[in-house]
């Protein structure tokens, strides 16, 4: 999960949030309806938080950061994205002056920011810097924050994609934390059999929790992954599993030729994922940088997110003709790449205590098994070009 900045107490939202809540929540009555009375659940999460104008992706709060509900590792410190950068500057050098980068989903823009200050530095400048971007909000705090803090011959390398790139294209796609927030169904079993979860009404319009028989791509999803465990899913055993994840992943690099993958997230290797006492799956909510047990309360005001079968995504990346690289922790992956020496570097160019102490303190939020460096990893993936220097500390491809 993203890591939760230091919160006293869960405020209720105020009133244009409840406002705005219940416009969303009215709408996904409306769809539950003209369904005939339940949503899959992937589609109420869908609309929870990509709904224009409404989801909690789509519309205005502050999502990222301490006055948000999480913290990421690019806002948390810039050693994360310098060292990302480092990761990829081989492969960027190995491409030549056409070489782009595809950053999904660009959050704060605290990522961009730093990595194309790093490829400067290491003469690994892409001829552009494109992010997806479906939130038109974020989309404009991102293109501020870079007009703001970057210097012209960098911003002017920055363009904001409306689709995947369809034209054919060379160099790294880049996501953290994004497939997390994929729209994931989830499946129970009842009497062996694979049912999918919806979400319905209650007598007072309360979304609840209905589950109906699964459809063919749902259910075989399901025993693919229930054949590579020791045992069957148990009576009852619930959880999620992204079935659509190979058709994302193969529309999101649009064109890529020759290049490299680069993902990171929280999650684990499949038979870790679906292991029998994580019986109700890996489905939360985040609001305020607290966990909130109830996933349909206050819909467009918090996060719903999912664990990632980092097995899937290994079938995933493979399966779009590109070859296996490595997995890893996310601590693994940054000590991998200069962590130590982008740490000094950015100790070197302060003369403050109080700043030298905050830069080792992000280092051990980044990095400690308690913090997020063993609950997030890294996983890529390379044709044409040798990303595998990136991985060699650490690698857990054996787990996958």
């Amino acid at each position: 999960m993203p890591r939760l900045a230091p919160q006293l107490s869960l405020r209720q939202p105020d009133a244009d949030a409840l406002a705005h809540s219940e416009h969303l929540r009215a709408r996904i009555q409306e769809q539950i309806i003209a369904a005939g009375g339940s949503l899959p659940f992937w589609k109420f999460m869908e609309m929870a938080l990509y709904a224009p104008g409404l989801g909690y992706y789509s519309a205005g709060a502050m999502k990222f950061g301490p006055a948000g509900d999480f913290v990421t590792a690019p806002e948390l410190s810039p050693l994360f994205a310098a060292c990302v950068a480092d990761a990829v500057t081989p492969v960027l050098q190995q491409l030549g002056p056409d070489a782009e980068f595809v950053e999904i989903g660009g959050g704060s823009g605290a990522f961009a920011e730093i990595a194309l200050a790093k490829l400067l530095a290491n003469d690994a400048l892409p001829a552009r810097y494109a992010i997806l971007e479906p939130s038109a909000d974020l989309r404009e705090r991102q293109r501020e924050r870079l007009h703001q803090r970057l210097p012209p011959l960098l911003f002017e390398l920055v363009a904001w994609l409306d689709g995947p790139p369809d034209e054919p294209w060379n160099g790294v796609l880049f996501a953290n934390e994004v497939i997390d927030a994929l729209p994931t169904p989830r499946f129970v079993i009842r009497d062996g059999e694979v049912f999918e979860e919806h979400v319905a009404l209650d007598g007072e319009g309360r979304f609840v929790r209905s589950d109906r028989p699964a459809d063919p791509m749902l259910a075989a999803a399901v025993r693919h992954v229930e054949r590579q465990l020791p045992e069957p899913f148990a009576e009852g055993y619930r959880s999620e599993v992204l079935a659509q994840l190979p058709y994302w992943l193969q529309a999101v690099m649009g064109g890529l030729k020759d290049g490299a993958m680069l993902l990171i997230d929280y999650g684990y290797a499949r038979s870790e994922y679906y292991q029998p006492q994580r019986s109700d799956g890996t489905l939360r909510a985040f609001r305020q940088h607290h966990l909130v047990g109830d996933v349909h309360a206050y819909p467009g005001l918090q996060d719903i997110t999912a664990s990632v079968d980092f097995t899937a995504l290994a079938e995933a990346g493979t399966g779009t003709g590109f070859d296996f690289v490595g997995y890893c922790s996310q601590a693994s992956f940054l000590i991998g790449n200069r962590l130590q020496e982008n740490l000094a570097l950015a100790e070197s160019r302060t003369a403050d205590d109080i700043a030298r102490h905050a830069l080792r303190t992000q280092v051990k939020q980044l990095t400690l098994p308690n913090e997020m460096g063993e609950r997030f990893q890294a996983i890529g993936f390379q044709r044409g070009v040798e990303l595998g220097a990136a991985f060699l500390v650490g690698d857990l491809s054996h787990r996958l």
